[in-house]
């Protein structure tokens, strides 16, 4: 079961993520400020923070960037209307994502699971093997008969993905949210693109595997049998 840190001065804010996370499956960690939650974090590890701007002793981003020292867990800023301007000043302390006061529990939640998703995605370093294609994610490398190759960032992300999960359908908007990102402004049909651009480059190398196209729904790999 995934820890929650959530960072909040405001008592009935974190009452209130608190009940909705724990309703979820989750377990919360709660702090007032960043100081205290430093300290939460000292004492059991989190997956990810939940965190104010506006708060004592230590806002928002100062914790942020005190987090992006020691540990790495995303983090998503909270932040009120009056305060929009500070989503860039979140990005540049680190943060990973963002979310206005007030909010719907469900939206929180739909971000920290895509914000989970993708840090374990980013830390899988283990080598996928499909027949005798060796994918390694810790350098971006393909290596087909002794051969090695080099992708672009994101044509690798999007074959690492459906490698990981081999016959898993994923929708277009499921790449998007995991390659790309929830904040992607561009067309759906960049998956398409860079599906195609897997598929012409891959035909030619390898028949140990084929990326395959479920009419209106999305694509997944199939290995060869």
């Amino acid at each position: 079961m995934e820890r929650i840190l959530v960072v909040d001065d405001d008592p009935n804010i974190v009452k209130f993520v608190t009940l909705n996370l724990t309703e979820a499956g989750y377990r919360v960690a709660a702090a007032g400020d960043g100081r205290q939650a430093l300290e939460r974090l000292k004492e059991a590890p989190c997956s990810l923070a939940v965190v104010d701007v506006m708060m004592p002793y230590m806002d928002g981003l100062a914790l942020t960037k005190a987090i992006r020292e020691e540990y790495d867990i995303p983090v998503i800023i909270l932040t009120a209307k009056s305060h929009i301007d500070d989503k860039a000043e979140g990005f540049q302390a680190g943060t990973d994502d963002y979310l206005v006061k007030p909010f719907e529990p469900k939206e929180l939640i739909f971000r920290i699971e895509a914000l989970l998703r993708r840090y374990k995605a980013e830390g899988t370093s283990d080598v996928i093997r499909i027949g005798n294609v060796n994918i390694y994610p810790e350098n971006y490398t393909v290596e087909i008969e002794d051969k090695i190759y080099m992708l672009p960032l994101k044509e690798f992300e999007l074959l690492q993905l459906l490698a990981n999960h081999p016959g898993q359908v994923f929708s277009r908007e499921q790449l998007i949210e995991q390659i790309w990102g929830v904040f992607y402004e561009g067309d759906e049909r960049t998956v398409d693109v860079h599906i195609k651009r897997l598929r012409t480059r891959f035909t030619k190398l390898t028949s140990d595997f084929s990326i395959k196209t479920v009419r209106g729904v999305g694509y997944f790999l199939e290995p060869r049998q």
